[in-house]
């Protein structure tokens, strides 16, 4: 795991990093979602939302952690 990364002098720990990148993940995937219609069988969408943010975030951790 590295310690924090440096954009322009600020330092940001890696967990804001990958949470953005799960967010922007996530946009995509919850437009196909409800494209498909998958939302009318979701009985909480913002907690169903919330979940595939952090199963993704979970992903990408360990994906980073993997390969840094």
């Amino acid at each position: 795991m590295i310690g924090e990364v440096d954009i322009y002098g600020v330092l940001f720990p890696p967990l804001l990093i990958w949470l953005g990148i799960a967010y922007l993940v996530a946009i995509p995937v919850r437009r196909g979602l409800n494209s498909l219609g998958i939302y009318r069988y979701v009985w909480h969408r913002p907690l169903f939302d919330l979940c595939i943010l952090l199963i993704l975030l979970g992903g990408i951790s360990a994906l980073a952690n993997k390969l840094f």
